[in-house]
């Protein structure tokens, strides 16, 4: 069919320039290590943080929610697709975050767009971070509010963005908890400080800060000590968590305008029963079983100290999200395809994921990784980097 040459032409272009990237299909489940072509390999990219999505209660759960309820719920969730363990698991949530309220939607991506486009008008300005998610940064795009970018994790920036937006009716700063990329910690204290300073909202996008960092994993703003400070906590429900979704943790009043206002929520199918009650399982994990969050940071200490200690640079990962950056970005992707050559599975991450010339393979270790498969990682790592001169 003619029309589309010219989408043909950039990803030719794409492949010539080393940058095209095909889907790899896993053969397995979401382990430590998984099944490629066959083969298998470590894995190094996944966000199953915890090992949640293949435990035995979530399973347990999905499969009796399934053949008590169904496999689907038939419709949105202000017609008649709500049931009883939609509430039920959010008043859980709810309670799990400290917060009076919460409201699940179908990903953190629609979470985020629900939040920025419903709850700000053209009197507001939403202020955000540089290096914030896709998500987010959509979200603002649909929003009628001003905007003011901020350099990243840069507290003067920010003061002068909250200084010059004195005569909105709403500010409201956004940013990551746990920056995605490069597995940075927000320096929420001192922003939360500022958003009191200049009576400003505050929101935080949990995704991968929710069940790795805070008691038994509840979060960011829960680490920092900064429960009922901040006004609008969103996450996932499929990266730590397990399973699929992504929630808002606020006021009742939020939850409320959100019902009536948020368009994702309002125009997309409910989750359907073994979605609910695996996710409203795994909280309970958390809950039960705060091990598994030892063993995760554990793990990436152990992995980090040994990328480093092989001379790799990996930025200015505080957490679990470890980078080894390369820089260019078909070498970046060289490298991932080396990896896996040598068992181990590290995607490449390049722009416009990343701003140009800060190519990577981004890491994300696991609880459920022994020491020996760190090991053998951290021995690819050195013989693939050494082959592409990466490391010396």
């Amino acid at each position: 069919m003619k029309g589309f040459e010219y989408l043909q032409d950039e990803l030719d272009q794409m492949e010539q320039d080393g940058v095209y990237r095909s889907l790899v299909p896993l053969e397995t489940d979401q382990g430590a290590t998984v099944t490629i072509n066959a083969k298998k390999v470590i894995q190094l990219s996944s966000n199953n943080y915890l090992g949640l999505t293949t435990h035995p209660r979530l399973k347990l759960a999905a499969v009796r929610a399934a053949d008590q309820y169904g496999a689907g719920t038939g419709s949105v969730r202000t017609i008649a697709g709500t049931f009883t363990m939609h509430e039920q698991f959010e008043q859980e949530l709810a309670k799990f975050k400290h917060t009076e309220a919460a409201l699940v939607f179908q990903s953190g991506f629609t979470a985020n767009q629900a939040v920025l486009a419903s709850l700000l008008t053209k009197e507001d300005v939403v202020i955000s971070d540089e290096l914030n998610h896709a998500s987010i940064i959509d979200g603002i795009r649909l929003t009628k509010a001003a905007r003011k970018i901020y350099k990243h994790v840069d507290m003067n920036s920010l003061e002068e963005a909250l200084i010059e937006s004195k005569d909105y009716r709403k500010k409201l700063v956004v940013t990551d908890g746990v920056f995605s990329m490069d597995g940075n910690i927000a320096p929420l204290p001192e922003i939360v400080a500022l958003c009191e300073k200049y009576d400003a909202l505050i929101m935080v996008d949990d995704a991968h800060a929710s069940g790795v960092l805070g008691e038994n994993g509840r979060g960011t703003v829960n680490h920092f000590n900064l429960d009922d400070r901040v006004h609008i906590q969103v996450g996932t429900l499929s990266k730590a968590v397990g399973v699929l979704g992504g929630y808002v943790a606020s006021t009742r009043a939020v939850r409320e305008y959100l019902i009536h206002k948020g368009r994702p929520f309002l125009f997309s199918t409910s989750h359907p029963p073994t979605v609910t009650a695996a996710c409203q399982e795994a909280i309970q994990v958390l809950l039960d079983e705060p091990e598994r969050i030892e063993r995760l940071w554990f793990n990436a200490n152990y992995l980090k100290r040994g990328l480093e200690k092989l001379g790799f640079d990996t930025g200015i990962s505080e957490t679990p999200i470890t980078p080894v950056i390369v820089g260019d970005e078909k070498k970046a992707h060289e490298f991932s395809d080396k990896l896996l050559q040598y068992g181990v599975f590290a995607q490449g991450i390049a722009f416009p994921t990343v701003k140009k010339g800060q190519a990577r393979v981004r890491t994300i270790v696991t609880s459920e990784h022994t020491i020996d498969l760190l090991d053998q990682a951290l021995e690819a790592f050195e013989k693939a980097g050494k082959e592409l001169k990466i490391i010396k």
